[in-house]
């Protein structure tokens, strides 16, 4: 599922909406007058502009000379270019990951490929980008028994595809998670599983483009009732970033910009209130050498009654 920026439909469809609606807005047009002007549906104008559907090359190019009255060939034939992109969407997306993966994570697949940096939030695991393939494998056993085991498999596959994706492909973004110390106290697993994962955890923390810190239990208290979330920032201008969000049970990707503004100040916020990186790499190293300990003192409990 590798594929260069501009080849991304749901990013390409993206800018489709988001230039028809900033060019209606400019002509201080309706979306009922636009609507009778092409003789279509109001519901089609605003399912286009909403992203839920897309809008043919054809059709683009009549709303954007006729309707808008744009005259920039080079602006035209880069809409009308993003336009067919919008539309490879069954092309773009594996069958087995359009079987069995939630509609959320579909799009947030073609995101990360498109972030310039990712901010991501939880509160109670290590998440799916920076988890080992032991881990997940626990995850997905435990967390989610309700799955088949050809899509606990693609989740599985996808799972451990993230990383080189989105950390460590040439221009990866900047990625900061920010984990609460809640993620750090569960075990997954066993305890080797999970001391495996927190020196893994803190040997990627290394890398210079991710950034990890640490919110202390007694820190928090609002930004613990979001859940989790992600908010992905695909330009320098800070309102072109989405948000995805996650529960046990769905999945979701909002471009609604006050929405995703908020979860981005509440990140940052509590982005300050956390553990800074060193402190943050010495916590989960200090919770991995906790677990090997447990692990120590009671294989050496064994040895004994088994030499008694």
């Amino acid at each position: 599922m590798s594929a260069a920026r501009d080849d991304l439909p749901a990013v390409s469809r993206r800018r489709v909406r988001l230039a028809l609606r900033a060019a209606r807005e400019r002509t201080g047009l309706s979306q009922s007058e636009v609507a009778k002007k092409l003789g279509w549906s109001l519901s089609k104008v605003q399912r286009i502009e909403l992203g839920e559907v897309t809008i043919s090359p054809t059709d683009l190019r009549v709303v954007l000379v006729d309707i808008y009255q744009i005259s920039d060939e080079e602006r035209i034939a880069a809409l009308v270019e993003d336009a067919r992109v919008s539309r490879r969407e069954r092309y773009w997306t594996a069958p087995e990951h359009r079987d069995h993966l939630p509609s959320g994570l579909l799009q947030l697949l073609q995101f990360e490929l498109a972030a310039r940096a990712i901010r991501e939030y939880q509160p109670t695991l290590i998440p799916g980008t920076f988890q080992t393939a032991a881990f997940a494998d626990a995850t997905l056993a435990s967390a989610e028994l309700n799955l088949s085991e050809e899509r606990r498999t693609v989740r599985r596959e996808v799972r451990m595809a993230r990383r080189e994706r989105v950390i460590d492909r040439a221009g990866a973004p900047d990625y900061y998670l920010l984990l609460d110390e809640a993620a750090l106290l569960r075990v997954v697993g066993d305890m080797a599983i999970a001391a495996d994962q927190f020196d893994d955890l803190a040997e990627v923390s290394l890398r210079p483009n991710v950034h990890v810190h640490v919110l202390p239990m007694d820190q928090g208290a609002l930004i613990g009732t979001f859940g989790a979330f992600m908010v992905l920032h695909l330009g320098a201008d800070p309102d072109d970033a989405v948000l995805y969000r996650e529960s046990y049970i769905r999945d979701e990707l909002v471009e609604d910009v006050p929405e995703v503004v908020y979860h981005h100040e509440v990140f940052e916020r509590y982005w300050l209130q956390s553990l800074d990186e060193e402190a943050s790499r010495a916590l989960i190293l200090s919770r991995a050498y906790d677990l090997r300990a447990r692990i120590a003192r009671a294989s050496s409990g064994r040895d004994q009654d088994k030499g008694s």
